[in-house]
């Protein structure tokens, strides 16, 4: 079971690749990061936004949780509006 709440059913090609790579990281707690993220934003992200999603889910799970639970500050070569989405996505949840 993955986890995730939403169907891919409606979303085109690459957005229901997106919504599977986020829900399959590798690590539990960046599945359920973007996986949540992923099920209540992919079907709204504009093709910028996409294009900015594709390149955080390119980040190894050890180098990304950190950014997001606040452990290390996020790097301005990566910040964006979609890493903002998901840290306030991210402050909401509760483990």
């Amino acid at each position: 079971m993955t986890g995730t709440k939403r169907s891919s059913e409606g979303l085109d090609a690459h957005r229901r690749k997106l919504l599977f790579r986020s829900w399959h990281r590798g690590m539990r707690e960046m599945d359920l990061i973007l996986g949540t993220f992923a099920d209540a934003e992919i079907g709204n992200l504009t093709a910028g936004e996409i294009e900015q999603y594709e390149k955080l889910l390119d980040i190894s799970d050890t180098d990304f949780l950190p950014l997001v639970t606040g452990e290390r500050p996020v790097p301005p070569d990566i910040d964006c509006a979609v890493l903002q989405k998901i840290l306030a996505s991210r402050r909401t949840m509760t483990f």
